[in-house]
């Protein structure tokens, strides 16, 4: 099969398109025909090995795992025994960060049905399938940590991209009203998405608003607690996608778990095939639907990861690995 290839940490000029043996599935797995994948903040972090403390799982000097991809969207080609629910000519999507195997920058994966897999909804292309997971998964175990519910102030920042933009329309099934941060000019996407209020964060510092919010969710992690902290109410929490300066965030989750009203979480997500099948049931019903910036070809990836690491993509970026 043809496959983007890492032997070691570095920038994307690291990746090159090899042909290699195809992955054997095992008892209770499946084997995928890879039609797209995407990608996404975690793909850049594990190419360059950043921040250091991924390589104590994906190895130390050189990546243990050489294809890149946690996200895919294919057809099922075999079935091993120990699988129920699925069969060869199913359209799926997945989503495998579990033990860094990812795998999906190939045309065959071979993915476990106890982990974060199910059927494409029928609505859906390959396309977009591909990004339904990586974003709302983690915009999904974040929202349940604060337990959003109806009615409650939320403020997102990072609103357009793939964490944000998902977790804005989880958000707003859920009742709870949004204000949005984004650029200027993606105010109009980011209201079809469903925010009540948007603030552009090229006219306005939203850390300086007057309102006060019950969460503030920093999807793309360039705030901090110190600076949001003002505009949190009472009991408001604090929630950012990355570590924070000095690594701070997980150390603010333990300290204000037991000092202040005003907490931080940093929650870890888990993967698991409720949860797929749960994102899955969202797009079906219309509720979420993920948002493509840009398509790249599989020979291409390179360019496609430049453009991830230029911190300016709008949702989603796909691989078309057919």
């Amino acid at each position: 099969m043809k496959a983007a290839i890492y032997k070691r940490y570095g920038s994307p000029d690291e990746l090159s398109i090899e042909d290699i043996s195809a992955p054997v599935p095992k008892k209770g797995e499946v084997l995928v025909r890879v039609y797209a994948s995407s990608v996404n903040r975690t793909d850049c972090g594990f190419l360059r090995g950043k921040p250091l403390i991924v390589r104590l799982f994906s190895g130390l000097r050189k990546p243990k795992s050489t294809i890149l991809g946690c996200e895919f969207a294919g057809e099922i080609v075999e079935v091993e025994v120990g699988v129920t629910g699925f069969y060869v000519g199913d359209r799926v999507m997945g989503f495998k960060d579990d033990d860094y195997g990812f795998g999906g920058h190939a045309e065959y994966t071979a993915m476990s049905v106890e982990g974060m897999i199910s059927h494409i909804p029928e609505r859906f292309g390959y396309e977009e399938a591909a990004v339904g997971f990586e974003g709302a998964h983690y915009a999904l175990h974040y929202i349940r940590a604060a337990n959003i519910s109806k009615d409650q102030t939320v403020l997102i920042n990072g609103a357009t991209g793939a964490i944000g933009s998902a977790g804005l329309q989880i958000i707003k099934h859920l009742g709870a009203k949004v204000t949005a941060v984004c650029a200027g000019a993606h105010v109009g996407l980011v209201k079809s998405l469903g925010a009540d209020q948007v603030i552009n964060y090229e006219e306005t510092d939203f850390t300086e608003l007057a309102e006060q919010f019950d969460v503030v969710f920093d999807s793309v992690g360039k705030s901090t607690f110190g600076r949001c902290k003002k505009i949190l109410k009472e009991e408001g929490i604090y929630m950012s996608t990355e570590l924070g300066p000095y690594s701070q965030n997980p150390f603010l989750a333990l300290l204000t778990k037991f000092h202040g009203k005003r907490r931080v979480l940093f929650p870890i997500p888990e993967n698991t095939k409720q949860d797929a099948d749960y994102l899955a049931s969202l797009m079906e019903k219309g509720v979420y639907k993920p948002v493509v910036d840009k398509s790249y070809q599989l020979d291409d990836i390179a360019e496609a990861f430049r453009y991830v690491e230029t911190g300016m993509k709008i949702g989603n970026v796909v691989i078309n690995v057919v």
